[in-house]
């Protein structure tokens, strides 16, 4: 049974609502009592009819509409007040997570569920910030998003293991692409003296040694860093936790 919506009257385009199915009223509030009312904002149309679907085939879940952009996809949701979305990361007009980020913030006990095909670790950490349910892999089972619809939570934050193991790997391959940096002990205490904004007039008199000779481990820094400056030298060495990051 498909939960009945109200047309939009927006103007916003690229949303669809779900018309409804049911043959009387008392029918149709029920199944906005037992059913958990689901938006799906998606870009590409062949995903969000087969998603559509296939919710309005379980008995506990129903499909509210479908939007297509960021711009739409916060539109509908005011309308159509979902309790859960269902989101592609990348839409035309820019990131999931900016019409997520705008719908928690005007209904904040919405659900919302990110798919992505290509998880990045920035991604789901942003996810997680700003109050995201779940994050999930497009490819993924259909029964895992419909598992993951039903068990959202706000304040829980489910992520698929393929993607806890894809991104993983990833931080292992980037770690074994930053080269082992050979810094000195007082190399280090200069490079940290550079991260707290000291000159080398300053980083000198601190550490007792001429301005000449930390000059010296300044160049000796930078080469090793890779870098053309004492600020992008500091940016990088805060990157790499070669510092703290309040230093930066």
């Amino acid at each position: 049974m498909v939960a009945q919506v109200h047309s939009m009257e927006s103007g916003v385009q690229g949303i669809t609502a779900t018309p409804p199915t049911s043959t009387s009223a008392s029918a149709s509030a029920s199944a906005l009592t037992d059913q958990i009312r689901i938006l799906i904002v998606d870009d590409h149309t062949t995903f969000a009819e087969l998603l559509t679907g296939s919710l309005d085939r379980e008995p506990d879940l129903c499909s509210v509409g479908a939007a297509n952009s960021v711009a739409s996809g916060i539109a509908a949701c005011l309308e159509l007040s979902p309790d859960v979305v269902v989101m592609d990361y990348h839409l035309p007009d820019g990131s999931g997570l900016v019409a997520a980020s705008a719908i928690l913030a005007r209904a904040p006990h919405t659900r919302i569920v990110i798919l992505t095909g290509d998880p990045a670790l920035e991604a789901l950490e942003q996810a997680a910030a700003i109050g995201v349910c779940a994050f999930l892999p497009k490819d993924g089972s259909l029964a895992t998003v419909l598992d993951a619809l039903r068990h959202a939570r706000i304040g829980g934050f489910i992520v698929h293991p393929s993607l806890v193991s894809l991104l993983s790997a990833k931080r292992r391959q980037r770690s074994e692409e930053i080269p082992f940096l050979d810094l000195t002990k007082r190399e280090i205490a200069v490079l940290r003296l550079m991260g707290e904004g000291s000159d080398v007039r300053a980083s000198a008199k601190t550490l007792g040694i001429s301005e000449n000779t930390c000059r010296g481990y300044v160049k000796s820094i930078l080469a090793k860093l890779g870098a053309h400056s004492q600020l992008a030298a500091v940016v990088i060495a805060t990157r790499l936790g070669l510092i703290p990051a309040h230093h930066a």
